[in-house]
């Protein structure tokens, strides 16, 4: 679908291979130091989207909404999973240092200043200022 003014829709397979469509849903943003802040945390959203949301089935999608109002950028990313527990959803690192998960839900709060999950937890809404 093609972006409009405000908003726009883009869905990508449940696969790894993200660094195209990471650059397609960070056009609106101009600011260099900005941008790679924003994409790490787009990243490790959409890589915790694949692996724990749809559980890296290929038959399976992401699909991302973009809004772009005068004071925000905002990014909508609905897996089809069941979602996250609440418990789970926590900005914090790992008590043990050499875990191999744990720190990119810390990482995306640290990326965005405004981090919302829906009520099911299989959608992640990430903003930023203008």
């Amino acid at each position: 679908m093609k972006p409009s003014k405000n908003w726009a829709v883009f869905t990508h397979p449940s696969t790894l291979k993200l660094a195209k469509f990471v650059e397609t849903l960070l056009e609106p943003v101009t600011c260099g130091e900005t941008l790679k802040k924003i994409e790490l945390g787009l990243h490790e959203a959409l890589v915790n989207a694949v692996i724990h949301g749809n559980m890296s089935d290929p038959n399976k999608v992401i699909r991302v909404r973009r809004i772009l109002t005068p004071n925000w950028i905002v990014w909508q990313i609905q897996d089809e999973g069941l979602g996250i527990l609440k418990n789970k959803r926590v900005s914090s690192l790992p008590l043990e240092i050499d875990v191999n998960s744990g720190r990119g839900i810390y990482l995306i709060h640290k990326c965005f200043d405004d981090v919302r999950w829906s009520r099911k937890g299989n959608r992640l809404q990430l903003s930023i200022k203008r």
